[in-house]
């Protein structure tokens, strides 16, 4: 019976794996190899639409080409939205930084029995679909919308900012907003791991409380800064919508805009998945070094 009791319990688990890796092949290994396909895939001439190249031998570089000589080529008009892209994703992962880890750090310590609470009412706002958020804010920003309301003191400032105008600042709010609760949880899962006799130790060998914040809590929460960024970084670099609903300006858009172009243009999909391969490329390598720095620190522990 012990014997039995140990094969069942051997193949128990890798049986229960099964589904999650048949999902995975499903949903993940075979649309990846599709973009692979018409990324070096070719081009019909007439209809102008892709014909994908299932046979790996059959691959071709053109389509790869022309998406890299638009970017460092000389009509290089891929390279400002990818530059672009860039920038907005720092700002706006480092003011997502700075606006979850108080809310994160007041209720890993401070909330006590009604962290739960204030979780579900952080988290509840973004149960709403993510287009009805943005269109909700497309109608307070407009220019007699509530925003400029509070900025000009209820009508007593003459000046209305037309905030849905191109402006590069909206589309940066827009990334904050819809991303920011994905900054919080991960910061409250690593502050609220922190042992309070932790800081009470800190506190008797005579740190104040700045040297405490700098010399545990932040050191001890870097796992937590890591995971929030990569979570908020991900998607954002692929984010499309936001740009279209608070600007639709070519002068704020970003590489998820040029990946939906040109989907929709005919002949450009090698393209569209030259790109995505791109940006899945240039993902890797954080999500990569941050899997293995977590595995070092398991390791160590």
């Amino acid at each position: 019976m012990p014997e039995l009791a140990k094969r069942s319990q051997r193949f128990l688990w890798p049986s229960l794996a099964v589904p999650s890796f048949i999902w995975l092949g499903l949903f993940l290994a075979v649309p990846f190899y599709v973009v692979l396909c018409i990324a070096f895939g070719q081009v019909d001439p007439i209809f102008r639409t892709a014909i994908p190249a299932w046979n790996p031998l059959d691959w071709r570089f053109d389509q790869v080409a022309i998406t890299i000589d638009r970017i460092v080529g000389p009509d290089n008009f891929y390279l400002p939205p990818i530059l672009r892209t860039i920038a907005y994703v720092l700002i706006a992962v480092v003011a997502s930084l700075i606006i979850a880890f108080p809310v994160a750090y007041y209720t890993a310590r401070y909330a006590g029995k009604r962290k739960g609470l204030v979780l579900v009412l952080l988290v509840a706002p973004f149960w709403i679909s993510y287009m009805m958020r943005m269109l909700a804010w497309v109608n307070l920003l407009q220019t007699d919308g509530w925003v400029n309301k509070v900025i000009s003191l209820g009508g007593l400032l003459p000046d209305e900012v037309n905030w849905l105008s191109g402006k590069p600042v909206t589309v940066i709010f827009g990334l904050i907003y819809g991303y920011v609760p994905y900054m919080i949880l991960p910061l409250f899962a690593a502050l609220d791991r922190i042992s309070p006799s932790l800081l009470e130790a800190a506190r008797d060998l005579g740190a104040g409380g700045f040297d405490v914040f700098r010399r545990v809590v932040v050191p001890m929460s870097i796992p937590g800064i890591a995971a929030g960024c990569l979570l908020v970084a991900l998607p954002m670099m692929g984010d499309y919508f936001t740009s279209d609903l608070l600007s639709g300006s070519p002068e704020t858009s970003m590489i998820g805009n040029l990946i939906n172009g040109s989907i929709q243009t005919p002949g450009q999909s090698g393209q569209a998945a030259t790109l995505l391969l791109l940006v899945l490329l240039v993902l890797a390598a954080p999500m990569i070094l941050y899997t293995r720095t977590v595995a070092r620190s398991e390791t160590r522990s």
